[in-house]
């Protein structure tokens, strides 16, 4: 299923009324699923009524290590309150940064997916560029998934961040086959020799190759995000849900 990252449009989350616009503008494009992330202090106690009035659903949500290690409790509630299953950390702080670091939170994961499981909800990871450095002569990425089981950390791997890398995102999500649930999709264009972020079909991502990967690996979630756009965010998650539609065969 296709779903929306609410912090592409992370300037129209700040504010009740503009939220409510946005989910309604968003199930307007066509999308019946969201994942969370951007929510402002004024906006994130009345998001699971929106939510709700909107006839979106909550797939996952994002939240920072920091605040899983120190008010886990809260956020258990406020995932079963949006009806996430996926509980993703979206980037480990720098001091996790090596492959001491990786290591050191694969077992802090053990510890934190099995208060999330008892709660029904499953942890997850979203990679950047940064993970694909290599240390000691292996990746980050490949250190924090050895060093994890599937059953302790699965994976939301990002289309964008893979390729930016130097690494093949069908390839990845193939490896990953059986642990990843979501994968963030955005392509990648060239502007005067700048990698830059883009719509779907609007770069030079193999979109076919990736989404065959998807079906491969059994992904339930494609995930649509641009952290940047030149034009208006909404505008760009409509141009790539068009795209992602027919390709899937959705439209």
């Amino acid at each position: 299923m296709i779903a929306a990252q609410l912090y592409t449009v992370r300037d129209k989350l700040q504010d009740p009324s503009k939220l409510v616009a946005a989910l309604r503008q968003i199930r307007g494009i066509g999308y019946r699923a969201v994942e969370v992330a951007g929510l402002g202090p004024k906006t994130i106690d009345r998001f699971a009524a929106e939510l709700k009035n909107s006839g979106l659903v909550a797939c996952a949500a994002h939240v920072s290590l920091e605040r899983l290690k120190g008010d886990l409790k809260m956020v258990k509630w406020e995932c079963k309150s949006w009806g996430c299953k996926y509980v993703v950390v979206p980037a480990l702080p720098e001091e996790y940064r090596s492959a001491a670091g990786f290591k050191r939170f694969a077992l802090e994961a053990a510890s934190l997916a099995g208060d999330l499981r008892s709660s029904g909800l499953e942890l997850v990871y979203h990679n950047h560029a940064f993970e694909l450095q290599l240390w000691g002569g292996q990746t980050g990425l490949d250190t924090l998934f050895a060093e994890a089981t599937p059953y302790v950390l699965q994976a939301e791997l990002d289309t964008y961040w893979l390729q930016y890398g130097g690494a093949s995102p069908s390839g990845w999500i193939r490896k990953l086959k059986g642990r990843v649930p979501l994968v963030h999709l955005k392509d990648m264009a060239v502007d005067r020799g700048n990698p830059i972020m883009a719509e779907i079909g609007e770069g030079n991502l193999d979109w076919p190759d990736i989404l065959g990967a998807c079906r491969d690996a059994g992904t339930e979630w494609l995930v649509v995000e641009q952290d940047e756009s030149r034009r208006d965010p909404m505008d760009s998650l409509a141009i790539s849900y068009r795209k992602l539609s027919k390709l899937t065969g959705d439209a």
